[in-house]
């Protein structure tokens, strides 16, 4: 078990995130890049906020699922390795069930209307990291519910879920270049940013959110190598965040209503996102 708790965790790294923002601000302005713009920024704060409340309304039910399916771990983790290796595995399995996530995230249509309003912002700067998917904390619930079941410790893998999301927020930024041999472990701001890009060779590409490694074993990897044009390949066009949030529903369930089997319905739920619709083509 650990010492650390949420509230502590939120204390440290908060006044860091808002020092890096303010960092960045300050850089953009110094380069005269604009980074930030109103409308954008306003947006993300009212996709922020929705996702807190979400996250608050769930954390207690997620964290009891867990607790819960810990009773019927297959493997009891916390006695065969030292605690140092459990913190290590936990990061790691962490990064994979993201990836795994992540990646569905893309290519399954009604996780991709939930994740969609992420990638909104025709910007790329590190409050960007906080434009957040109001329904991503209920759709993550049946994936990472496999960590307590193979015998991660519940409270290990809620901490070291907060310290792998404030990792994340590093890499939505455009002030920093490539860093050299982290990028090869490491999924860096540089790969990130091919992440968020709707140029044709981006799309579909750089899942992890602390490592790179699975991106490279599992065929999604692209270095930053042109330019990056970030949003979607058809961009909302809006900054209001119910609009954002609730675009790609109202979009598939009218497909569905006008679809003509229950297969074909079936289909445009489960089934790759629209290509009209899609950031990732």
């Amino acid at each position: 078990m650990t010492n650390l708790t949420f509230n502590e965790v939120y204390a440290i790294g908060a006044p860091i995130v808002l020092a890096i923002i303010l960092f960045e601000v300050v850089v953009s302005s110094l380069n005269k890049k604009s980074l930030y713009k109103k409308g954008d920024t306003l947006c993300t704060i009212g996709l922020l906020a929705g996702n807190i409340i979400m996250v608050y309304a769930f954390k207690g039910l997620t964290l009891a699922i867990h607790f819960y399916l810990y009773q019927f771990k297959l493997f009891d983790l916390s006695q065969a390795l030292p605690l140092w290796a459990l913190w290590a595995l936990t990061f790691i399995l962490i990064d994979l069930v993201f990836y795994i996530y992540h990646r569905m995230s893309h290519r399954v249509r009604f996780l991709w209307v939930i994740h969609m309003s992420h990638h909104s912002s025709e910007e790329m700067n590190f409050a960007v990291s906080f434009r957040q998917a109001w329904f991503g904390p209920v759709s993550k619930i049946p994936f990472f519910i496999l960590l307590p079941l193979i015998g991660l410790d519940p409270t290990i893998i809620a901490v070291a879920g907060v310290i792998s999301t404030l990792w994340g927020i590093v890499g939505h930024t455009q002030i920093i270049n490539k860093l050299g041999p982290l990028e090869w472990i490491f999924n860096t701001p540089s790969h990130h940013r091919v992440h968020h890009g709707s140029n044709e060779k981006y799309i579909d590409k750089n899942y992890g959110n602390l490592l790179i490694i699975w991106d490279k074993m599992f065929g999604t990897f692209e270095p930053e190598i042109e330019p990056v044009k970030f949003g979607l390949v058809k961009n909302v066009n809006t900054f209001n965040p119910i609009k954002i949030t609730f675009m790609g529903w109202s979009s598939m369930l009218k497909d569905i209503k006008n679809s003509q089997s229950v297969k074909e319905a079936i289909y445009l739920f489960f089934g790759p996102p629209l290509k009209k619709n899609k950031l990732k083509i």
